[in-house]
């Protein structure tokens, strides 16, 4: 019980820099916000956390089946891996100050169904590619191969259920132009930390092994 906490302390240590840091997200959810009322941004939040338990399962199936098969493929799945979160590392090193506003400010929230709302989020993260390794790098890094798939599987639900929270809480606050604005003059020291946090785990996935 104790190397799981560690694993899931280990994994939310690096996945809350990656959701806190401003990005296509959180736009989106603050548009949605805007333009179609609290109501539907929150269920585009619930969307994208449903969609990130998509990656994370395919992720957990995909990386035994991997490391199964050949010791090769696992080490070129590790490598990418390290390239990605190295470079995540330095996007977000150079990223700086993040604009959050929105030209659409003075635009009427318009109706939008729930059904449409939850499915833009979904779709929106479903099919998003960089996911895909993302989650293979740090599970790669981080999680033990003899830790049991529902115990990973339960570190996916953690991990959706504290994106859908900070999504809702980006539709209950970061609608405020006030808390938007301090939100943005914080962003360059949060892309700074969450650079040293994807290269620091980049680094740490290298020296792993298969076996």
């Amino acid at each position: 019980m104790h190397q799981y906490l560690i694993e899931l302390a280990s994994l939310m240590a690096v996945f809350s820099f990656a959701i806190v840091a401003p990005g296509a997200d959180t736009a989106m959810v603050i548009r949605q916000a805007v333009l179609h009322g609290r109501k539907a941004a929150v269920l585009t939040s619930f969307g994208i956390g449903t969609s990130l338990m998509f990656h994370v399962s395919y992720t957990i199936l995909g990386l035994g089946l991997i490391i199964s098969k050949s010791i090769l493929l696992f080490n070129i799945v590790k490598w990418l891996g390290v390239a990605y979160l190295v470079f995540l590392g330095i996007q977000s090193l150079r990223a700086g100050k993040v604009s959050l506003q929105q030209d659409v400010a003075a635009v009427p929230a318009a109706r939008q169904s729930a059904g449409r709302a939850f499915l833009l989020g979904f779709l929106a993260n479903a099919l998003n590619p960089k996911p895909v390794i993302f989650f293979l790098s740090i599970f790669s890094a981080v999680v033990s191969l003899s830790t049991p798939s529902a115990v990973k599987f339960g570190y996916g639900l953690v991990m959706a259920s504290c994106l859908i929270a900070w999504f809702v809480g980006v539709s209950l606050f970061l609608t405020m132009p006030q808390m938007r604005a301090g939100f943005e003059r914080a962003s360059t020291w949060i892309n700074r930390a969450s650079g040293a946090v994807f290269i620091a785990f980049g680094l740490k996935l290298a020296t792993e092994k298969a076996g």
